[in-house]
């Protein structure tokens, strides 16, 4: 049987973006990540730590960092989002953000920082996040903008959730619309040559303004999914597109998964976007979208109260035993053991998509 994330030649130079899943177990296994106060660590498919800072308390902390390497415009709101974001999925609710700023040597002026530590400024306020620390500098080592966040929430001790809850049987719901992340950026890294193509002005602004509306935070999906007390799992696809989303989500918990692609809500304008540069939609960066997982009759609750905050909701497959032998298997990098991935379109089985990188970087290619 095929494995759909071969492990890495040594001398195989690797794609941009993240580290292949086989390479990043590897990784993981010799690093020191065992702590009795760790409750939830790095691992393929997690989004976030989760420590039991404080023993005598019902609280627990939970910590995500993040870059933000693909946008340059806006940078500060995407860094914020993308770390709440993650910790939402494990029941969270974000406090305190440390940016560690970066910035190119010859290319950055007052105005530019100015810039973005207001974007950094309003994304935290809007969340009711406080500026706790970090670092800025200038710096030779990069060509563009970077910022990579430090954030830090808290969860009740027993409410926290990990990518690993969900079991076979569940079903796989998508709040929102993809790829929201990788329209927004292709509208506004793009704006001249669309442009040039025979967008409107107003097509272009509308994508653009996709970084806001409807926005990449999944902040308030996923405190509405907590609060029905039926989520097993939650994750948040970003890079690599709800595909990998997906695909991480299977080696967290350990299970097969069936996923019908013509469930998945595309935005018609992202797609199109995508059309323009030849990129697939299901690999490209998909923040705005929240995945999760719950048993077949707790799935109308949680749909609608997604409805009730104003968030579409979709079941687009669900979750399986292992025991599917005739079709294509993929090694989960953690386990070792084989998993079955099953992909339907036009209501027959098709290649479980998958991709080595996100396709947002065939926009510099």
């Amino acid at each position: 049987m095929p494995n759909f994330m071969p492990k890495q030649h040594p001398s195989q130079p690797l794609v941009a973006g993240k580290l292949p899943a086989t390479l990043l177990a590897d990784l993981l296994a010799d690093l020191p990540t065992c702590h009795p106060q760790l409750l939830l660590g790095p691992a393929v498919g997690e989004d976030a730590a989760v420590i039991d800072f404080a023993p005598e308390s019902d609280r627990l902390l939970v910590a995500k960092s993040d870059p933000i390497t693909f946008a340059t415009d806006e940078i500060g709101y995407y860094a914020v989002n993308v770390c709440a974001n993650d910790l939402a999925v494990t029941g969270a609710t974000p406090r305190f953000y440390l940016p560690t700023l970066l910035l190119p040597v010859g290319s950055t002026d007052v105005a530019m920082v100015r810039s973005i530590f207001a974007q950094i400024g309003a994304a935290c306020a809007k969340l009711n996040i406080v500026v706790a620390g970090g670092h800025s500098e200038v710096t030779a080592a990069v060509n563009q903008p970077v910022i990579a966040g430090t954030l830090l929430g808290e969860v009740a001790r027993d409410a926290f959730l990990s990518s690993r809850g969900c079991r076979a049987g569940d079903v796989v719901l998508l709040a929102g619309q993809i790829p929201i992340e990788g329209a927004s950026i292709i509208a506004r890294e793009k704006r001249a040559d669309l442009l040039a193509r025979g967008w409107t002005t107003a097509e272009v602004d509308k994508a653009a303004a996709y970084l806001h509306d409807p926005g990449i935070s999944i902040l308030l999906p996923a405190q509405a999914a907590v609060k029905t007390g039926a989520i097993t799992a939650m994750h948040d696809p970003t890079e690599g597109g709800i595909a990998t989303g997906l695909y991480e989500l299977a080696v967290a918990g350990g299970v097969g998964m069936e996923i019908n692609l013509d469930a998945i809500p595309v935005s018609p304008l992202a797609a199109k976007l995508c059309a323009t540069y030849g990129l697939d939609p299901l690999g490209t960066i998909a923040s705005g979208a929240l995945l999760a997982t719950c048993a077949p009759d707790q799935a109308e609750r949680v749909l609608q109260a997604w409805a009730q905050v104003g968030w579409p909701g979709t079941v687009i497959g669900h979750l399986t035993h292992n025991t599917k032998q005739s079709t294509p298997q993929m090694t989960n990098p953690v386990t070792g053991r084989s998993q079955t991935l099953i992909a339907l379109a036009s209501g027959k089985r098709v290649p479980f998509p998958t991709f080595a990188a996100d396709e947002i970087i065939k926009l510099w290619a």
